[in-house]
């Protein structure tokens, strides 16, 4: 699986925060179809964070593919079409353990990414897959800030 990433990750800008980097291990992923790292230790400015640091105070990252990968049925033989075109999901998923309420114990905050990619597509279309994720992720990583403030100020 071609789902491999490299330590440290550089992390998106944040307000906040200074060049914030993340150390990955390998961890357990809760299928064979997928891949988990926990972040070990952490870099740059990002005061009040912490690393992975127990079961109930998470922060990983989970990459997986689905569990077996679909292919198209065959043409219809009186229309020349497809009669359906089945999809296969994969999934980005970040768990990291947040306090609700000094004092308080931490809950899993979870942010997931799904990404449905139409059978066959992977063949006829891989420019238009890869375009669609250069968009994707540059428009990620330009509004990285923003996203986190929305998701702290509640203000879109």
């Amino acid at each position: 699986m071609s789902f491999t990433l490299t330590t440290p990750v550089t992390g998106g800008a944040q307000t906040g925060f200074t060049t914030p980097t993340y150390t990955i291990a390998a961890d357990t992923a809760p299928t064979n179809a997928g891949k988990q790292y926990a972040v070990t230790a952490l870099g740059g400015t990002q005061t009040g964070v912490d690393a992975s640091s127990s079961a109930s105070k998470p922060f990983t990252i989970t990459l997986s593919r689905p569990q077996n990968l679909r292919a198209l049925a065959a043409v219809d033989p009186v229309t020349g079409q497809l009669r359906s075109v089945p999809m296969n999901t994969y999934k980005i998923l970040v768990r990291k353990g947040v306090t609700p309420l000094a004092g308080q114990p931490a809950k899993t905050l979870m942010a997931s990414l799904s990404i449905d990619v139409p059978a066959g597509s992977d063949s006829a279309d891989p420019a238009n897959i890869r375009a669609s994720m250069s968009l994707l992720i540059g428009a990620l990583n330009q509004i990285s800030a923003s996203i986190g403030d929305t998701l702290v100020t509640g203000v879109i």
